[in-house]
């Protein structure tokens, strides 16, 4: 496994959207797809929601508000 290169540790958002994508690209092999919007079922992903919610958190950092599209 390749070495982990960031000059910092993980903090908890990270960690929380690595396992995410884990479970996200689980899914596309599983379905055998390379893309959620190949997925006909992308609307009512709960697997893609949790992801895209880890993404903002990882960015905002737990900070609040609101995210919707």
């Amino acid at each position: 496994m390749a070495e982990d290169r960031r000059p910092f540790p993980a903090d908890e958002w990270e960690e929380a959207l690595a396992r995410e994508l884990e479970t996200l690209r689980k899914c596309q092999q599983d379905r055998n797809v390379t893309s959620c919007m190949a997925c006909p079922e992308i609307l009512e992903c709960e697997i893609r929601k949790r992801y895209v919610n880890a993404v903002y958190e990882s960015m905002n950092k737990g900070t609040g508000g609101g995210f919707e599209f």
